[in-house]
């Protein structure tokens, strides 16, 4: 079973991409930095500041969050998988928005959601300044409900992780994920099975982590050694390149099992996907990669966080894309 028989088709998906960039395009004025296929867009504030926009949701990982009945986790999941992008950018986030649309307003599992979601914003110091609530009789059915959130940064010009900060001979520096994160999950449901124990699915479940504080926290002394940061989402390690995509991305070391959560192995053997598939579709237990100059440092440095790290790869010229050994 792969991706695509779970029923997403990554390929459409990047055609689709390609085919509405060139009308997005036609609405940039002479401000847009970034747009379509970076982490984040950038949007010229004043001459020293940039604004960091990015959205996102959680995907069918809110089915599993239904099926449980357990909502105050999911708007973890939506915060992080947002925040977490405009980030790598280098930028602060300052503001989120969400969308809760549903088939009928449930105001107790729709608190539990909304009460997720600000306890996650006031953990990165992000404020939850509005949102939309959506009732949508026939479109939802009652009991499902689906999320969307915005968030918007703060960037100085001179702390942009701009894409030529990366350099060939940059290590790959990669943190641990929590689990599966926000993605993948029309292919992790069908993994699951009948006889698998509630306390199991509430792992599979476990929200994708807040790396804002971490890396707001690392850039304050290691700004300069840090050249760029990936957050591994929805396709896997192809977000690597997403860093500078004229270079090359030599993937030497790949995490084992100890690296990732018990729960995650047990739904990746199932899978049985070969390492292409497998590194395309799922984090594999990574949540963001960051290329530096020097990676003891940086290491000594998130270890002292407490994040488990390793090294798994270089920056290269002799060839540009993705390369896993």
């Amino acid at each position: 079973m792969d991706y695509k028989s779970a029923g997403v088709d990554v390929e459409k998906g990047d055609l689709f991409v390609e085919k509405i960039k060139s009308f997005i395009g036609e609405t940039y004025d002479e401000r847009v930095v970034g747009g379509v296929g970076g982490f984040a867009a950038l949007y010229e504030m004043d001459e020293d500041r940039y604004l960091a926009a990015g959205t996102d949701g959680v995907g069918t990982k809110v089915k599993l969050a239904q099926e449980l009945g357990i909502h105050d986790t999911i708007g973890q999941d939506l915060v992080a998988m947002c925040v977490n992008d405009v980030i790598c950018t280098g930028a602060r986030p300052m503001f989120f928005l969400d969308y809760l649309a549903c088939g009928k307003l449930d105001l107790d599992v729709h608190t539990e959601i909304v009460r997720g979601i600000a306890k996650a914003c006031k953990e990165v110091k992000c404020a939850l300044i509005g949102g939309e609530t959506a009732e949508m009789p026939g479109v939802y059915a009652d009991g499902v409900y689906d999320l969307a959130g915005f968030c918007v940064g703060e960037l100085d010009k001179k702390n942009w992780l701009k894409a030529d900060r990366v350099k060939a001979g940059d290590a790959l520096v990669a943190i641990a994920a929590s689990g599966f994160h926000s993605n993948g999950f029309s292919l992790v449901r069908k993994l699951l099975k009948e006889t698998d124990t509630t306390a199991f699915k509430k792992e599979v479940l476990t929200p994708t982590r807040l790396y804002v504080n971490m890396l707001m926290t690392l850039l304050k002394t290691q700004r300069e050694n840090i050249h760029a940061v990936a957050h591994i989402t929805g396709g896997g390690f192809q977000n690597i390149p997403r860093m500078n995509e004229e270079l090359g991305y030599e993937i030497t070391t790949l995490p084992d099992d100890n690296f990732r959560p018990a729960f995650m192995n047990e739904l990746l053997k199932r899978a049985d996907l070969t390492q292409e598939s497998a590194y395309e579709t799922f984090n594999m237990g990574v949540g963001m990669v960051m290329a530096c100059a020097e990676p003891k440092k940086l290491m000594t440095a998130l270890e002292g966080l407490g994040e488990k790290t390793m090294i798994i790869g270089t920056v290269t010229t002799s060839f540009a894309g993705l390369k896993i050994k």
